[in-house]
């Protein structure tokens, strides 16, 4: 039997920032850092209507559904062969401990390099001299807040690791790490801030620990790694992040998960999930069931779908389009997308949400998407909806399809007219469009067979459409009856 069965590879947690001594001590102390805390709360939805359910840690679920073990035996790690399916610590901060290590805290670069020593040292473990599972040898990298930078370090800068070492990563995910720097009201942490290493999250300073040039921003894997295999899970709940007394939260704002912002939690051109969980705590980000799904379904799914919002026709008001009639360039609005997808059987839990009631929906404008030639865009702008991985091992039991839905709605910030806010006939709430799609794929001997319903007309278990197909690929046709149409563009691909 081979000692590397594909997809699973050794798995290396990296954890996040620690910010005082006793933060510190209180890490080491522990053996898997904090990736064991698990959860028994789950927030059923934005109102804060909180359920009883228990999820007993990323890790714990990891040994029981895929039979992975840590490397722990009799009090010590393990000197000796280790299987692939191995759960490592790197356990950068031990350093920083003055019972374990000097009380000095390690540079990002430095963690980096010791992250570089960590992965060639297990690759000897669980290969030896086996020549064929040397050639096999992969490993993955999963990290939470800091230590997403701790990743991007070893693969972004030259003078951290080898070309060797970097090639033996195969995936990485990431847990709300500011990928573009922290800021707290609206200012990004200044550099001369050495208290407690907290520049460590100011752009100039991060631009210089992952080799790149000094820029506004620095959320770029520059070409160092394929940003398709790197996944970002951001958070978009601010409101359950007690940090400092709450201090945090206040100051990230509400398009943030209490202390990393939104539009800073992901890397440039990487797949991405928006959940709602905080940085850290009882209603956490990474001992999330909504952090395990996607974490399993990257790491080990083989299916990847893309879903894109081709808008064809915005619809206006009757009193905007009169407006609008008289001339066009006098109307202006933006606009909300949101989507939720969510695979069948599950309860507490989405794959990715992006609503407006989380700040988190997706922002475009009308010129953006309908009318690029007046914008210096050139082409139209359409919403990516959510990038999901699924994992036909996952199917629910009898049955021989992936089913997972897609809650849509589009809806207008408001109209201006004439550079006026148009209020009068505005209505809060009112959407443009609105529905639930459900989603079957059926692997046959011929390719995929997929088809939809729409469960707002009709029962998501009832028969369903054939998704249409053009020389593009296949999309769903999208109408209200106000006016809208669009396609949702569905991109489909082998995930290994």
């Amino acid at each position: 039997m081979p000692k590397i069965k594909h997809p699973f590879y050794p798995i290396i947690y990296v954890r996040g920032y620690a910010m005082t001594k006793a933060e510190i001590a209180a890490a080491v102390s522990t053996p898997y850092m904090g990736f064991n805390l698990g959860a028994t709360k789950a927030r059923q939805d934005w109102r804060g209507d909180v359920v009883r359910h228990i999820f007993e840690s990323p890790l714990v679920r990891l040994m029981k559904d895929y039979g992975y073990g840590d490397i722990y035996d009799k009090g010590k790690e393990m000197q000796g062969p280790i299987p692939a399916k191995s759960i490592i610590i790197h356990r950068y901060y031990e350093e920083a401990d003055t019972d374990l290590g000097s009380g000095r805290t390690l540079s990002v670069i430095e963690a980096a390099q010791g992250l570089h020593g960590l992965i060639m040292k297990v690759r000897q473990q669980v290969c030896g001299d086996d020549r064929e599972a040397l050639a096999a040898f992969k490993v993955y990298l999963v990290a939470h807040s800091m230590g997403g930078l701790v990743c991007r370090c070893f693969l972004q800068n030259p003078q951290v690791g080898t070309p060797q070492s970097r090639g033996l990563v195969d995936k990485v995910y990431t847990y709300a790490t500011p990928h573009n720097g922290i800021e707290m009201a609206g200012i990004n942490v200044p550099a001369f801030i050495g208290i407690w290493d907290m520049n460590n999250f100011s752009r100039p300073k991060m631009a210089d620990y992952l080799a790149l040039p000094a820029a506004d921003r620095v959320d770029t894997l520059n070409n160092t790694f394929d940003p398709h295999r790197f996944f970002c899970l951001v958070g978009t709940n601010h409101k359950d992040y007690e940090v400092a007394g709450g201090l945090s939260r206040r100051l990230a704002g509400e398009m943030s998960d209490g202390l990393v912002r939104i539009e800073n939690a992901v890397v440039a051109g990487a797949p991405r999930a928006f959940v709602y969980r905080s940085h850290s705590g009882p209603y956490g980000i990474v001992n999330s069931e909504e952090g395990y799904q996607n974490l399993i379904r990257f790491l080990f799914g083989n299916i990847k779908v893309t879903g894109i919002l081709e808008v064809e026709e915005l619809p206006l008001p009757p009193s905007v389009k009169r407006e609008y009639n008289k001339d066009k360039d006098n109307v202006r609005a933006s606009y909300f997308f949101e989507a939720t997808v969510a695979p069948r059987g599950s309860m507490t839990y989405k794959l990715t949400e992006r609503r407006k009631e989380t700040f988190s929906a997706v922002f475009r404008e009308f010129d953006e998407m309908l009318r690029p030639s007046k914008t210096e865009l050139g082409l139209s702008r359409f919403p990516v909806l959510f990038s999901i991985f699924l994992d036909t091992k996952l199917k629910a039991k009898g049955s021989r399809s992936l089913v997972f839905s897609i809650d849509l709605a589009v809806s207008t910030t408001g109209y201006e007219i004439d550079r006026v806010l148009f209020f009068d006939k505005h209505i809060p709430g009112e959407y443009l469009f609105r529905n639930t799609l459900s989603l079957r794929a059926r692997e046959t001997a011929t390719g995929w067979d997929l088809r939809y319903s729409l469960m707002d007309d009709a029962w998501g278990e009832s028969a369903r459409k054939e998704i249409m197909q053009d020389d593009q690929g296949y999309y769903i046709p999208l109408t209200s009856q106000k006016g809208f149409r669009g396609r949702l563009r569905l991109h489909a691909e082998s995930w290994e």
